[in-house]
C-alpha cells in the first residue's frame, strides 16, 4: 500500500489593512477611483470620552471625467456613511478646492475625524 503525503506549507501571514488604509480606500471608492492621492497626514485625537485620529487628505482629479467625479465627491463626502470595522467617521469636511483650467485639474483637501468604536 502506497500512502501519499503532502507537505504542509506554512500559511502566508495575511497582513491586515489598518483603519487609515481602509479610510483611504473608501475615499478612493467615493471618488469613483478617479483621484490620485497627493498627501495624507494622520494624528491622534482624544476627548474625555472618545479616542481616534484626525486625517487630512489631498486628492487630485485630472481631466474632465475625473473632475466630474471630484464634484460628486465634494457633494457626497460630508454625508457619506463609511463602513470601516471598529471605526466611526464622526466628521468629514471639504476644507479647500483648487481648480486649474489648463490642463483641467482639481485638488480637493478634506479633513476627517475617525473615532474608535467600543
Amino acid at each position: 500500500m502506497l500512502i501519499e503525503t503532502k507537505s504542509a506549507r506554512p500559511a502566508k501571514p495575511v497582513r491586515r489593512r489598518t483603519p487609515s488604509e481602509r479610510l483611504l480606500e473608501a475615499l478612493q471608492e467615493l471618488a469613483g477611483n478617479k483621484a490620485q492621492l497627493i498627501h495624507h497626514t494622520e494624528r491622534s485625537w482624544a476627548s474625555i470620552t472618545f479616542a481616534g485620529t484626525r486625517h487630512k487628505v489631498q486628492l487630485a482629479f485630472e481631466g474632465k471625467d475625473a473632475i466630474d467625479a471630484g464634484e460628486c465627491f465634494i457633494a457626497f463626502l460630508p454625508e457619506h456613511e463609511f463602513t470601516i470595522p471598529g471605526q466611526l467617521v464622526a466628521d468629514a469636511a471639504i476644507v479647500a478646492v483648487d481648480h486649474q483650467a489648463t490642463p483641467p485639474r482639481m485638488v480637493v483637501t478634506c479633513e476627517l475625524l475617525m473615532l474608535e468604536e467600543g
